[in-house]
């Protein structure tokens, strides 16, 4: 397994939708999920290789001056558990931290609504993000978005 830096924006799109359409429990909106494909073109963007195929993958969106978001990350379930998202988190983190942002913020449903994001939060915390506040209708009223943050410096 390898990890890479992927610059060519097809590549992106293909690997993101490769691997999102195999987490329908997570990206079962098509909408949410071709927005995501389409966005991967121009971010700062890693993935994990089995060989030619892809395993996962991150990208990080700027949003602020300062501020980085690690905007969607995916590793199809027969990788789980074995380090990928750590190693993609790792990676990106280095990233961001030589483009010179400061912070790096990530979005996901607030702990305790639904168990397959209290382990995406959990996994947060893992990496070192602290809660940052939750926005209970950003989304929608059944979907709390929780903000995590984290300094780079």
């Amino acid at each position: 397994m390898k990890i890479e830096k992927i610059k060519d924006g097809n590549e992106k799109r293909s690997i993101t939708r490769t691997v999102l359409e195999a987490l329908p429990e997570w990206f079962e909106v098509v909408e949410s999920r071709e927005q995501y494909i389409r966005e991967s073109e121009d971010k700062i963007f890693f993935a994990a290789l089995d060989g030619d195929s892809p395993a996962g993958f991150l990208y990080l969106k700027q949003t602020g001056r300062d501020t980085v978001e690690l905007a969607v990350m995916g590793v199809r379930k027969e990788y789980h558990r074995q380090g990928l998202g750590r190693q993609l988190f790792e990676q990106a983190k280095a990233a961001a931290t030589e483009e010179g942002y400061s912070f790096m913020q990530v979005k996901t449903v607030k702990l305790g609504v639904y168990e397959d994001y209290d382990r995406t939060n959990r996994f947060y915390l893992a990496l070192g993000f602290k809660e940052f506040e939750v926005f209970p209708t950003l989304w929608d009223e059944a979907n709390p978005c929780q903000v995590y943050v984290m300094s780079l410096k």
